[in-house]
């Protein structure tokens, strides 16, 4: 069914025109009332932010999202769009989307007034109706508001007092539309104070002129808490009249994080078989959270899901690269991959004075090791758990399932594993430690067939042992050296300082 294309054949097809905070309403209650997903890909935000979100657009509140960095609040406000009505009319040619019912730009009732019944009428959709603006230092009223075009009044030839030389901005552009400011701190006072007429009496005043636009726009903004210690902040009366504050946050469950992670990362490689464990995928989640309580780490600047998805991407990558060098079809992970991982992590942590000075690749190999020692309790027995004492004069003896692979160790053997190390000479290795494998099928439930996965699981295990100081490990240029910990100090060659 075609649509009507003028002012007459609208107004006889009975349309209505509805505000857009109204038409946002409605259209998210007939998804609530149909149980249609109405944020897809937002992960872990199920009873907390969507709920708030869901009430305040049903208030018609304009909104802020107040979160650190990386907590999905850009993706959020993108998805915004996805609630409007797919088509509305607007009077053809009009830079702020009349409404052909009551036009409120000059153009657009000179146009009612010219043509009346034919004027014309053109559809847009509704991704033309949502607008995006990154505040910065360097925004001004004229780029928001609007101002006077020279340019523009010069070529029609008019009078800088004739309305129709008003340059509108971004904000009057999105009239019956959404309009998002991302990073609102950012945003200078004084621009800022040019918000108050929008969000308070709905409308905007172009200087120059003694006229005033009502306007029909749904306003969002983001910011980060950050912002308003460091680089600016958002003035009280322009906070008093955002209707809504929502806090976003992370991932409260390690599940949560996966998730995200699968869904962002980029890990399928073209022409290879991907082998990837869980508890890799738990390893550099358990990173983010560790970063996220590190005493070296900059609470106040939050560490982003963007560090997860780029430590996953370089893992696999490097565990592609041995693949392709060694002529493998099977990527698979290793421990000793996972330094690689190191140009995704550092990057997105902001440090503070302690840290520095520890320095980042330092902090950044910490918090691997951190996140390995908790996944490895959850797999297997506390190292570290005391045993029973042996009765009196009796010689105690290590009686923990780890006894063999450490007493091994104590023996003056060692193993030396590396990233380029082709798959039978790994796996040849690790088997050389008596009973690594037994423990390692007995807690993973691991198919004896399963070779690839077995040995990366092989050496989690050795890792986890290093991190819980039963044995020491020595990282050189990407090659990994397990030995005993005892003789790795003694001989000044361990990391003892890491043993924490």
């Amino acid at each position: 069914m075609s649509k009507p294309a003028t002012l007459g054949e609208l107004k006889n097809s009975g349309y209505t025109v509805l505000s857009v905070k109204e038409e946002i309403r409605n259209n998210l209650i007939r998804k609530l009332r149909n149980n249609e997903q109405l944020f897809p890909g937002i992960v872990g935000y199920e009873t907390t932010v969507i709920p708030a979100l869901v009430n305040a657009i049903l208030a018609k509140h304009d909104i802020i999202l107040l979160g650190l960095r990386g907590q999905a609040k850009t993706r959020l406000i993108r998805q915004l769009p996805s609630l409007l009505d797919e088509y509305i009319p607007t009077i053809k040619g009009s830079e702020i989307n009349d409404n052909p019912f009551a036009p409120v730009s000059k153009y657009g009732a000179d146009q009612i007034a010219t043509f009346g019944d034919e004027t014309e009428i053109e559809w847009i959709r509704r991704d033309q109706r949502f607008s995006e603006k990154l505040a910065t230092p360097d925004v001004t009223i004229a780029d928001l508001i609007g101002d006077i075009d020279p340019i523009k009044a010069a070529t029609q030839r008019l009078h800088y007092s004739h309305e129709g030389a008003i340059h509108f901005g971004l904000i009057p552009r999105s009239n019956r539309g959404i309009f998002a400011i991302n990073e609102l701190p950012d945003l200078q006072p004084r621009i800022q104070v040019g918000l108050f007429n929008i969000l308070e009496e709905k409308d905007v005043q172009i200087r120059g002129f003694n006229i005033r636009i009502p306007l029909d726009v749904f306003l969002v903004f983001t910011a980060n808490p950050e912002d308003y210690t460091n680089r600016g902040s958002i003035i009280t009366p322009l906070k008093d009249r955002i209707d809504s504050q929502i806090l976003t946050h992370y991932p409260r469950s390690l599940e949560d994080a996966i998730e995200i992670t699968e869904q962002e990362a980029w890990i399928t490689r073209e022409g290879m078989q991907l082998h990837m464990p869980y508890y890799f995928k738990e390893i550099i989640e358990n990173i983010a959270f560790e970063a996220r309580k590190s005493e070296f780490v900059d609470q106040k600047s939050g560490v982003s899901a963007r560090l997860t998805i780029a430590a996953m991407e370089n893992l696999v990558s490097n565990a592609e690269r041995r693949a392709i060098v060694m002529k493998e079809k099977h990527i698979v992970p290793r421990m000793c991959d996972l330094p690689h991982a190191l140009p995704g992590i550092t990057g997105k942590v902001e440090l503070v004075f302690e840290g520095e000075q520890e320095g980042s690749l330092k902090v950044g190999k910490a918090l691997i090791g951190k996140a390995t020692r908790e996944v490895f309790k959850k797999y297997f027995p506390d190292p570290l758990k005391k045993q029973k004492r042996a009765p009196q004069g009796q010689e105690q003896k290590d009686t923990s399932e780890y006894a063999a692979i450490v007493g091994w160790f104590e023996g003056g053997n060692s193993v030396e594993v590396a990233d380029d190390l082709p798959f039978e000479a790994y796996y040849a290795e690790l088997s050389r430690i008596p009973t690594l494998y037994a423990i390692t099928r007995k807690y993973f439930k691991l198919d004896e067939s399963n070779t690839y996965d077995l040995a990366s699981a092989m050496e989690f295990v050795l890792d986890g042992l290093h991190q819980n100081s039963k044995i020491a490990k020595d990282e050189v240029d990407h090659v990994t050296h397990y030995k005993d910990m005892v003789g790795s100090i003694f001989s000044n060659k361990g990391k003892f300082e890491d043993y924490d």
